[in-house]
């Protein structure tokens, strides 16, 4: 292993949607960045477009520690409470997957369900190669402590109760929506009722007399907004440095996350608001409702790597949309093997070279800049007159960033490693596999996809080898 002597950075420059520009990072505890990622809402597997925001999230933690500072990184978990869209007259997304499933609407199915899109999500972020968060909070786990900022918002007269729930007040707070500035925006998306104050008032709290958790103005559920209020402000305190997430929260989910915090705590709430764009595809934001949601196993059955996804990502700032084909990460995945092979073939351990030094933080401490980051990569790799030694070290320096797999089994190889269990299994397994193998090579995917989950259904997962599929008994 290389150790990376690190001096502590203060130029790191990032785009602030507060101030809507680019401004020099100054942590608010010298040495310490405390960062808030919004999480997914657990109610199914995420997609690539989610996956976007954790690898994005990464580079940004990856960037601060290569900088010697100790990041306190939490990545929030939803398993109730979030509604479809921004509408508080809508269903909540967990409800509607139990009834997808086929499930009776109880607070122990919805766990259950939630345990299962939590144990893939976190296997996704494994194999994206993505850290793991100091805490990974679910909102059910922390209801007490929205209870008490809705308590507190009454106390103090930014929240009223209407019949169906506990509302937050926006007349109260004048800056309202000025996150990314949207104060212009029509929120009137946001739910009309002839119990709101304004069209922008939103949800602290939904009345429900037979599901949820019992509250002095009534028995249901918090809001999701005050979700991330309260579990950012639990683990990093009332002012905290970074929150990541899609340009879609910033005009409602953030700014109400905002607006809750500092209403409660008279105190700032974030120093630093990092958004990223979205991935597209034929130019439609990748999403559930748009009906384009890949997920990380389909790209892995049609042979595509996970950190080649990751390293497609890293091609484009974080702050540009980006525009998904299976031709350009199939590409990808090629440069990434042809990458991996030439550091197969250093040998030794050498120091880093100074120059590559330079310019890779020239690129990576300028908002993140990770194309240009790549492009040092590859200029490193391409150079002839750095020792192979030194060229290695150089290598490993960088990844420790960027985080695309060199030093891994990867790139030790003239080939990709899959390390896999065998097992036996039925003939009626057996006989899915192949009609399946059979379909991946008419490229009939959605069959594929089909036959994957009877696999499944069967109590064994499927993975896409080099030499073909191999099969596992699913744990129970």
């Amino acid at each position: 292993m290389f150790f990376f002597k690190k001096k502590l950075k203060s130029t790191i420059q990032v785009f602030n949607t507060a101030s809507k520009q680019k401004e020099p990072f100054m942590a608010l505890k010298e040495g310490q960045v405390k960062m808030y990622t919004c999480g997914p809402t657990v109610y199914d597997y995420v997609h690539l477009g989610n996956l976007r925001s954790y690898v994005f999230s990464d580079i940004v933690r990856r960037t601060f520690e290569y900088a010697g500072y100790t990041v306190r990184q939490i990545i929030n978990i939803t398993d109730f409470g979030h509604l479809v869209g921004d509408a508080d007259d809508t269903e909540d997304k967990m409800t509607l997957a139990l009834k997808r499933e086929g499930k009776e609407l109880t607070m122990e199915n919805m766990a259950r369900l939630a345990d299962t899109y939590i144990a893939s999500f976190k296997t996704d972020l494994s194999e994206m190669n993505i850290k793991p968060p100091l805490a990974m909070p679910r909102a059910s786990e922390h209801v007490g402590g929205m209870r008490a900022y809705v308590e507190m918002l009454l106390h103090k007269g930014f929240a009223y109760k209407t019949s169906d729930g506990v509302y937050f007040d926006t007349s109260r707070f004048p800056q309202y929506g000025g996150l990314g500035g949207s104060s212009s925006v029509d929120h009137s998306r946001t739910g009309v009722s002839v119990e709101k104050k304004n069209p922008r008032d939103f949800a602290l709290w939904k009345f429900n007399a037979e599901l949820g958790w019992d509250a002095p103005w009534g028995k249901g559920f918090p809001g999701w907004h005050i979700e991330c209020t309260a579990m950012s402000t639990h683990y990093l305190g009332k002012t905290f440095d970074i929150h990541t997430g899609g340009i879609d929260h910033i005009a409602v989910h953030h700014n109400n996350e905002l607006a809750q915090a500092e209403a409660a705590n008279d105190k700032p709430y974030v120093k630093y608001w990092l958004h990223h764009e979205f991935v597209t595809v034929d130019a439609l934001r990748i999403g559930k409702s748009e009906g384009n949601a890949i997920t990380l196993t389909q790209l892995k059955d049609r042979g595509i790597h996970p950190l080649a996804y990751r390293y497609w990502l890293l091609g484009a700032h974080y702050k540009q949309k980006i525009n998904f084909t299976w031709e350009a990460v199939q590409a990808c995945q090629t440069a990434l093997h042809r990458a991996w092979k030439i550091y197969a073939d250093l040998q030794g351990r050498g120091s880093v070279d100074s120059r590559y030094r330079t310019r890779f933080e020239e690129a990576i401490y300028d908002d993140f800049n990770t194309p240009q980051a790549v492009a040092v990569l590859w200029d490193l790799l391409k150079d002839e007159t750095i020792p192979g030694a030194d060229k290695r070290a150089t290598v490993l320096m960088i990844d420790s960033v960027l985080g695309i797999g060199f030093g891994s089994a990867h790139s030790r190889s003239k080939t990709t490693l899959h390390v896999v269990e065998t097992t036996p299994v039925p003939e009626a397994v057996q006989a899915l596999i192949s009609e399946r193998e059979a379909a991946r090579k008419e490229k009939n995917f959605a069959l594929s996809d089909k036959l994957r989950e009877d696999i499944q259904k069967e109590g064994f997962t499927i993975l896409d080898g080099p030499t073909g599929p191999v099969v596992k008994k699913t744990s129970s």
